[in-house]
């Protein structure tokens, strides 16, 4: 993995690995820096995350380009209309040799497993993810198969086409520990863009483009520690509450974060906090994620949406409104 001096410990050898799994995403993927660091918070949180960009902005390749950079099994499943809960959790097979059933594993028995374009599948399938989601097992004819660990879902899918597609249930959104907008680049990152492809670079080969492994489930399994070790004072702790308190009163939402949303917000900040080379959190370390992890678990009245307000706008007047700890 990543070279480390002997006064170094394991905490922070780990947080080393980390930092460097984002250099090395970065040789395949130009800018997004704050979606690579939010997979990265998902990875030390043990959550999912809900990846949403129009097509073309490289959702996949980072998922891909993050797989590469971790020794971690992982892989990649197409939702479309067709697919069938069996095709992702597996499915009992005959076998005429024996005269039994036997379970064969779908391709969510992985360590990363990117559900590409997630709201094209029906909501049969969709909820087909939600006990491997939350519970980490599925199970078949009432028994129980637990998943790998770690085990994360980087999910896909595409705000602006509605045609043929499932919009995702509450249920479900709330399943995912945060949510990445994926923005267009900016104009400097996508002219570095086309000068890699017209230097030769290839999406499909991620191993030309020089990505090694430089964390694993050791690192991840010591850094998952150190973070829950991470220090956060009753004043903090009240901040979060208050922040998703606020959203349960502002006038433009029909749906405030719930108590889960505050949990979640605890643990993506104490991430946060420890990536940045921190032991206790800050009021800072929850606006920073505040948007991300409690963006789709709120939802906009119909009149506050039809004068132009998006959630990310209220968030920020919500964060604005709330008295930060001193």
């Amino acid at each position: 993995m990543t070279a480390s001096t002997p006064e170094e410990s394991p905490a922070e050898q780990a947080r080393a690995a980390l930092t460097a799994l984002r250099n090395e995403v970065a040789k395949a993927v130009v800018g997004q820096e704050e979606t690579v660091t939010g997979l990265v918070v998902a990875l030390l949180c043990r959550g999912h995350v809900l990846l949403e960009g129009v097509p073309g902005v490289a959702k996949t390749l980072l998922v891909r380009a993050v797989s590469a950079a971790l020794s971690l099994d992982h892989k990649r499943v197409q939702f479309t209309p067709d697919l069938m809960p069996g095709d992702v959790t597996g499915s009992l097979v005959y076998d005429a040799r024996t005269a039994k059933f036997e379970f064969r594993e779908g391709p969510i028995f992985t360590n990363l497993l990117l559900a590409d374009e997630i709201n094209r599948t029906p909501p049969k399938t969709q909820a087909a993810l939600l006990e491997a989601m939350e519970e980490r097992q599925v199970t078949v004819e009432g028994e129980p198969a637990r998943l790998p660990d770690p085990f994360v879902v980087a999910a896909t899918q595409n705000p602006v086409e509605y045609e043929g597609t499932y919009p995702l249930p509450e249920a479900q959104l709330d399943r995912f520990l945060l949510k990445l907008v994926v923005p267009l680049p900016e104009r400097d990152d996508e002219v570095g863009m086309l000068t890699r492809h017209a230097a030769g670079f290839d999406p499909g080969d991620l191993e030309a483009a020089g990505i090694r492994p430089v964390a694993g489930s050791e690192e991840l399994r010591t850094a998952r520690e150190a973070v829950r070790t991470t220090q956060i004072s009753p004043e903090v702790l009240g901040y979060i509450v208050d922040v998703c308190r606020a959203t349960r009163r502002s006038p433009s939402l029909q749906l405030g974060a719930s108590p889960r949303g505050a949990t979640a917000l605890l643990r993506t900040s104490r991430a946060w906090a420890w990536l940045t080379g921190r032991d206790y959190v800050t009021p800072d370390d929850v606006k920073a994620l505040a948007k991300a992890t409690l963006r789709h678990r709120i939802a906009l009245r119909p009149e506050a949406e039809l004068e132009g307000a998006t959630t990310d706008g209220v968030l920020d007047g919500v964060l604005a409104s709330v008295e930060v700890p001193r």
